[in-house]
């Protein structure tokens, strides 16, 4: 019983989430999983109206993926895009009914099914963190892909707002800062324009 209890404990998103960040730090934008309320409030700038894609980005051990769910985003609707294979393993015996797909986000256009439409792109990536060429290749691959609008949720733990300029092509919609957050983040919601 208690090997079995181990093993689960081994085998949860909190463990994962802490292996994953020893054995690959740049791969893990923050120093712990979200919180409920910041997945929360991602999850509440995302259209329900509609019916392309919504893109996540960088889902991790899955608290948007969960809120997204939770906030009504049918599962048919949502594809969660992962870098890690170790994420990818635990979202999808997580969120069976869920399309994860293991990819860059900086080859987004790729990993989307040909002439889908999105709705909306929800992005846990740490854009100030990357290296700027890929920061920008990430933000073009979302250019190209909102052409038709939509809205992109991106969350940063800047809270002075200074992560706009990293977004280039896109205007702000809302910014709410969620304080119940370790540390606390602040919420992007931001349109096609202002290329």
């Amino acid at each position: 019983m208690a090997r079995r209890l181990a093993d689960a404990w081994l085998a949860g998103a909190p463990w994962l989430f802490v292996r994953e960040m020893w054995n690959r730090p740049a791969s893990v934008g923050a120093i712990c999983p979200s919180s409920r309320w910041l997945a929360d409030r991602v999850a509440s700038r995302v259209p329900l109206d509609g019916d392309g894609l919504v893109l996540e980005l960088g889902a991790g051990t899955g608290a948007m993926t969960h809120a997204l769910l939770r906030r009504g985003i049918p599962a048919t609707r949502l594809v969660v895009i992962e870098r890690s294979a170790l994420f990818v393993r635990h979202l999808r015996a997580r969120f069976p009914a869920v399309a994860v797909v293991e990819g860059d986000a900086g080859e987004l256009a790729a990993l989307v099914p040909r002439g889908a439409r999105v709705d909306a792109i929800v992005s846990s990536l740490p854009l100030r963190s990357l290296d700027e060429q890929d920061s920008a290749a990430i933000v073009a691959e979302w250019r190209g892909l909102m052409e038709g609008g939509g809205v992109v949720v991106q969350f940063t733990y800047d809270l002075l707002g200074r992560e706009r300029t990293a977004v280039r092509g896109f205007r702000q919609r809302t910014s709410d800062i969620v304080w119940i957050n370790l540390p606390p983040a602040r919420v992007l919601a931001m349109e096609r324009g202002g290329d």
